[in-house]
């Protein structure tokens, strides 16, 4: 795990939302506007993008980011993508936090 890419995804409040929408979907996306919820794929790339309120290439942008530095996972379904939170890494991230400060 890189620190400084996860530093850096976290240096937004709009990332920071998303992990946190992410770790409990049914708290933040009411089920009536969830598009095909499923608790294993995630939550789908467009209802994050209307939560948001970001354009669709931001939002897109912003997930990319939290993927790349592992804090988030993408599944892929037909024409959709999925997104759910990557509790391995986050609980690594935790770790190393408290051993470094």
């Amino acid at each position: 795990m890189e620190l400084i890419a996860v530093f850096k995804a976290l240096g937004n409040q709009t990332r920071i939302n998303i992990l946190i929408w992410l770790k409990e979907p049914h708290l933040y996306f009411p089920a009536e506007e969830l598009h095909n919820y499923d608790a294993n794929l995630g939550v789908c790339v467009s209802d994050i993008t209307k939560k948001t309120g970001l354009s669709p290439s931001t939002t897109s942008d912003y997930l990319s980011l939290l993927q790349k530095c592992g804090l988030i996972e993408a599944t892929r379904a037909g024409q959709w993508t999925y997104y759910k939170r990557n509790e391995g890494a986050i609980e690594t991230l935790n770790k190393l936090i408290q051993e470094a400060f």
